[in-house]
């Protein structure tokens, strides 16, 4: 029994002081159901993407989806939890549960609101995903773990200044036309290669452009089995899907080539029974410009180390012969932890139903992938959606 998408809402991402973390999730949990068109009542199971590890005081958040509805009470509700694939690890799970047969309706949110924690304890957070035994001490942060990855391919493979000033200026430019984006300006390629006041180095090579925003924000979708979903007035099934986990440790792999990625793409398009080449688009982890590179690489869109071929010749613009990215990605779409997978999920089922934004839709989007992960490339999430109906 497969699963598909059959509805959805998402808030816009970026600093959202009048909302909390209970709101969030109320209101995309009520507007995600209204958009598929059931009721609360026909739900059999809930799943919530909620990171936390520190950005919110109230813990055990999964009941609080409960209330969006009093006839979600009762209903088996579970957090699930995957650092900066969490969201991803929650769609996951909901379509494992319509596959093993235990729900034929399974409501899906992700949410996280980070703007309100001070700064220091952000960085603290975020690198609680990473191995602390040996890269706790890390300065910058997690944007320091990818600041090292980042000068360790640029002594590996040339230095990549340019391609991923390109990237960034790609996202940015992209997220003009995504009204959910936390940052909808245009920065151009000059502002994002330059290290300027406003724009200066945070760790490594890479400069603020080239790191993903802080925000808060949520996203939710239905799922539905098949034959439920074929009675909906659209429908978004799951082509394939991979879930790969690697070592924590960065010490323990080559971190460079983000093999349990790699291993990911491969085993969802085996699923799929599709090539790269025949996806639409993709929607990938761009949490630093240094990792859509790689990821290029991993997806096998490039050879290793050739990464940079595909921004520099156009490829992954919204134009190109494989569009990445076109919500703007993480870079200017914004990044709350648990919200982002089931983003991901949301905005790719809006460009294969023809229902993206003006201006960030794909013309003729009939498959898309989407690359979600958590950590260095830890956790590795991959999806393949297409339209049923």
């Amino acid at each position: 029994m497969s699963a598909a998408i059959v509805g959805w809402a998402h808030t816009p991402f970026g600093k959202q002081d009048a909302e909390t973390i209970e709101s969030l999730i109320v209101r995309v949990a009520t507007d995600a159901l209204v958009d598929a068109g059931i009721t609360a009542d026909q739900v059999d199971e809930i799943v919530l993407g909620h990171f936390n590890a520190g950005f919110s005081a109230q813990d055990f958040t999964a009941s609080l989806v409960l209330q969006a509805d009093p006839a979600l009470r009762f209903k088996p509700a579970t957090r699930v939890e995957n650092a900066c694939a969490t969201g991803s690890a929650a769609v996951h799970q909901g379509v494992r549960a319509i596959k093993a047969g235990a729900a034929k309706v399974v409501l899906v949110v992700g949410v996280e609101q980070m703007t309100t924690t001070p700064g220091p304890e952000i960085g603290k957070n975020l690198l609680k995903a990473s191995y602390l035994a040996q890269e706790g001490d890390t300065q910058g942060g997690f944007a320091g773990v990818f600041g090292k990855i980042a000068g360790a391919y640029f002594q590996r493979h040339g230095d990549q200044s340019d391609a991923l000033a390109m990237i960034a200026a790609k996202n940015h430019k992209n997220g003009v036309d995504n009204p959910y984006a936390q940052m909808r300006k245009d920065l151009g390629y000059a502002f994002c290669r330059e290290e300027s006041e406003k724009n200066p180095f945070v760790a490594g090579p890479l400069k603020r452009t080239d790191c993903s925003l802080v925000s808060d924000g949520a996203a939710a979708l239905v799922l539905a089995d098949e034959e439920t979903a074929k009675t909906m007035r659209r429908a978004v099934g799951f082509r394939g899907m991979a879930h790969v986990q690697d070592f924590l440790p960065l010490a323990r792999r080559d971190i460079l080539k983000f093999e349990g990625g790699a291993l990911a793409w491969q085993k969802a398009l085996a699923n799929a029974g599709i090539a790269l080449d025949d996806l639409s688009f993709v929607e990938t982890h761009d949490c630093f410009t240094i990792a859509e590179l790689i990821e290029y690489e991993a997806m096998g869109l490039t050879k290793e180390g050739d990464g940079a071929r595909a921004i520099k010749e156009g490829w992954t613009q919204k134009d190109g012969k494989l569009p990445v990215n076109v919500s703007g990605g993480l870079k200017a779409k914004g990044h709350p932890i648990g919200a982002t997978g089931v983003s991901m999920h949301v905005l790719s089922a809006m460009q294969l139903t023809g229902e993206a934004p003006e201006g960030m839709q794909v013309k003729d989007a009939r498959l898309g992938g989407i690359f979600n992960m958590g950590g260095a490339a830890v956790a590795n999430y991959v999806s393949v959606l297409e339209r049923i109906k």
